[in-house]
C-alpha cells in the first residue's frame, strides 16, 4: 500500500490530535487507528520518535505520569496549528480519501484469499469423491452390492461432529480475540466488514462441497 503520510504531515497531525488535550503515546496511537477506521496503525517506532522532535522543538512538552510520558501541546505548538490551519484541512481531506482506498483495497485482499480457500475446499473436496468413487466396493466396481445398512450415515454423523467441533473452537477463539480488541478501542466497522465478507465466501465454500 501506498504511504499514509507525506514528508511532515504526520507531525501535521499528532499536533493535531494533542490539540484537545494531553494523551499517553498509547493513546494517540490508538486514536491515529480509530480515525482511520483500523485501515493503519502506526508503530511505536513512528510515534515516539516524531514525538521527541517536537517535544525537542518546543511544540510539545512531555510530563511524566507514573510509568508513562503525557504529551501536551505548547502555546508555541498551538500557534503553529493555528498558522497551518488550511494545511490541516488538506490533511484531513486526504485521509478520508485515504481510508476509502485501503478500506476497499483491503476488502478486495479478504476476498481474494476467500475465493482461493474456496477453490481450494472444492478441490480437496473433488479428491475425495474420486477416492471414494474408485476404492473397492464402490458402485464403479461393484454394481449391485450394496454398503452395509448405517455406514454412509455413520461416516456422515462422524463428519458432522467434527464439523461441530472446529466450528466451536473457531468461534471461541475468535470472540475472545475481538473482545480484547475492543477492550484496546482497536475493533471498527471494518474488522465487522471483513468478518462479513469472509463468512460469507467460507459458506458458498462449504456448501459447495456438500
Amino acid at each position: 500500500m501506498m504511504p499514509v503520510f507525506a514528508h511532515g504531515e504526520l507531525r501535521l497531525y499528532l499536533l493535531a490530535l494533542l490539540a484537545t488535550g494531553p494523551r499517553h503515546g498509547y493513546e494517540i496511537i490508538t486514536e491515529l487507528a480509530e480515525r482511520f477506521g483500523g485501515t493503519y496503525r502506526p508503530s511505536a517506532g513512528t510515534v515516539y520518535p516524531r514525538l521527541s522532535r517536537l517535544v525537542d522543538d518546543g511544540l510539545v512538552v512531555r510530563e511524566e505520569d507514573g510509568r508513562r510520558s503525557t504529551y501536551a501541546l505548547t502555546p508555541a505548538g498551538r500557534a503553529e496549528l493555528e498558522a497551518r490551519a488550511g494545511d490541516l484541512a488538506a490533511l484531513e481531506a486526504g485521509i478520508a480519501v485515504t481510508v476509502r482506498d485501503r478500506a476497499a483495497q483491503l476488502r478486495e485482499e479478504v476476498r481474494g484469499s476467500a475465493r482461493g480457500l474456496r477453490a481450494e475446499l472444492a478441490a480437496a473436496a473433488q479428491e475425495e469423491r474420486a477416492r471414494a468413487s474408485s476404492a473397492p466396493g464402490s458402485g464403479a466396481d461393484a454394481a449391485g452390492e450394496k454398503s452395509p445398512s448405517g455406514t454412509g450415515r455413520d461416516d456422515s454423523a462422524g463428519a458432522r461432529a467434527m464439523a461441530d467441533e472446529m466450528l466451536t473452537r473457531f468461534r471461541a477463539e475468535l470472540r475472545a480475540d475481538l473482545r480484547h480488541a475492543a477492550a484496546d478501542g482497536r475493533l471498527g466497522p471494518l474488522t465487522v466488514d471483513t468478518l462479513r465478507t469472509v463468512l460469507d465466501e467460507a459458506g458458498r465454500a462449504v456448501r459447495a462441497t456438500l
